[in-house]
């Protein structure tokens, strides 16, 4: 009887271990399968192989791609025949949140100068800040000339099918007195320049220059015709307005408050073809003249080449007025 007792224990204690090996290699399989399940899951198969619905195993492990959180690659543009800067990977990289910012600070800076103000005191805003004097930088210029015309246009040449709602364009300077002497406000602040600044009367007018003060630049800084060999860029002005814009309609006078500071709607850039911009770049890239020079021409240019009249000097106060929220 003992012996009959013993055999049976035997035999239960083996057939046990025979169904915990079964079980074990069952789990192992699912675990498997479970790992390998792909995101575009067919519902019914998975009820059908497992009795409880996908949904009840895998949350909130996976989600559906249509619903998943954008990683920084989905966000950053593709490579294309106008591709967009790559400032933008390099922004959405730096932060921890991802915020989407219909807005864009645009700065030339050599190598040397601190524009980390632009990051830190303006944070509502992309920005694109360009090297100028290296171009082992990700954003840089083909040449540095012009003064800061070669950032603005490479800005526009880089973006131009894919441009933020508003642009402003700066110096790389944040705020003082000499350097930032032509910037609005007594503290001379570029970043009191951008946090007043009325987006709205941007997107309205399509164009705003950022220095209200007329002195210098009006009323009547070029005068193409005036004929004196002391002033360069009015001379060589009629040249270039001809290169730029093929025609011969050359104004008596060109007048807007200094110094290439300004902030345009998307709208008013797309009113003229990229080749226009591309044209002005190679302009700019091919001429022998000095950067003081193709600077203060291009200087006189841009509210021109944004739509405005050529003589744009508004009132001082009603500028003030229109484009800041004072």
């Amino acid at each position: 009887m003992r012996v009959i007792w013993r055999i049976g224990a035997s035999a239960g204690v083996l057939l046990a271990l025979v169904w915990i090996v079964n079980q074990l290699s069952f789990i192992r399989t699912k675990w498997q399968e479970y790992h390998t399940i792909p995101l575009a899951y067919d519902t019914a198969t998975w009820k059908k192989g497992f009795g409880r619905s996908f949904e009840d195993w895998r949350r909130p492990r996976l989600v559906p791609l249509d619903q998943r959180r954008p990683s920084i690659s989905d966000l950053a543009p593709q490579r294309g025949q106008h591709r967009a800067s790559d400032q933008i990977a390099i922004d959405t990289a730096s932060r921890t949140q991802i915020i989407v910012r219909d807005r864009v600070i645009v700065v030339g800076k050599r190598k040397h100068e601190d524009t980390n103000w632009v990051i830190e005191e303006l944070p509502d805003w992309s920005h694109a800040i360009y090297t100028v004097d290296d171009a082992s930088q990700p954003l840089h210029v083909p040449k540095n000339k012009g003064k800061e015309s070669s950032v603005y246009l490479q800005y526009i040449i880089d973006h131009y099918s894919h441009l933020p709602s508003t642009i402003v364009f700066l110096h790389s300077h944040r705020d003082g007195y000499p350097e930032a002497w032509h910037t609005e406000f007594d503290e001379h602040s570029n970043v009191n320049t951008v946090k007043l600044l009325k987006t709205d009367f941007v997107q309205r007018n399509g164009y705003a220059n950022l220095r209200c003060n007329p002195d210098p630049g009006c009323p009547n800084e070029i005068q193409p015709f005036r004929a004196s060999e002391d002033k360069l860029p009015e001379v060589l002005f009629p040249v270039v307005w001809e290169t730029f814009f093929n025609n011969t309609d050359v104004p008596e006078v060109v007048a807007t408050a200094c110094c290439a500071q300004f902030a345009v709607s998307r709208e008013q850039v797309l009113k003229r073809p990229l080749s226009s911009y591309q044209r002005y770049q190679r302009w700019l890239m091919e001429t022998n003249l000095s950067d003081d020079v193709s600077g203060r021409i291009m200087e006189y240019m841009w509210h021109i080449i944004f739509g405005q009249d050529p003589v744009y000097c508004p009132d001082m106060i009603q500028c003030l007025e229109d484009v800041y929220d004072m």
